[in-house]
């Protein structure tokens, strides 16, 4: 399981933690009426393969029509800055800890994992986001998918 570390805050740090959550998060319909990983994930997705080329045409249009560079070099800049807000968010939000009401749901799907007899790491520190989303990407591969209901 993840833990907070002091470094962890830092600079490139969160957008690569931001990958990794988003890699790890469990993509399961059921999990996004609760949490807005699901449309931050699918929303980053979309931005990162679309909103460079719209980046380039914006540009690219307004030197062909001889329009004004600033607003066609501002739209450019807010489209590709997109999917770096996502990866921010998702960052930061595996690192954040998980409140007392997610604390006690993960403590509940750990048990039922433990009950099943499948082995479990010492969980270190304060469980954040990140460790929740291994819990619950481990709890949908090897338990059965009504599990959410018995909790």
């Amino acid at each position: 399981m993840s833990t907070n570390s002091p470094d962890s805050s830092g600079g490139f740090k969160v957008f690569q933690r931001g990958q990794t959550y988003m890699k790890t998060w469990p993509e399961e319909k059921r999990l996004s009426l609760i949490f807005p990983e699901n449309r931050v994930i699918t929303a980053t997705r979309f931005a990162t393969r679309f909103m460079p080329p719209i980046a380039i045409f914006t540009l690219t249009w307004q030197i062909a029509m001889s329009g004004q560079l600033g607003p066609a070099v501002a739209t450019a800049l807010f489209a590709c800055s997109l999917p770096m807000q996502g990866l921010w968010w998702l960052g930061k939000r595996a690192m954040k800890p998980l409140p007392p009401a997610l604390l006690k749901w993960f403590y509940e799907v750990r048990d039922k994992l433990s009950e099943a007899g499948l082995a479990l790491a010492p969980v270190d520190g304060t469980p954040n986001y990140q460790s929740l989303a291994e819990l619950l990407k481990r709890a949908f591969k090897q338990l059965d998918k009504t599990f959410l209901d018995e909790i």
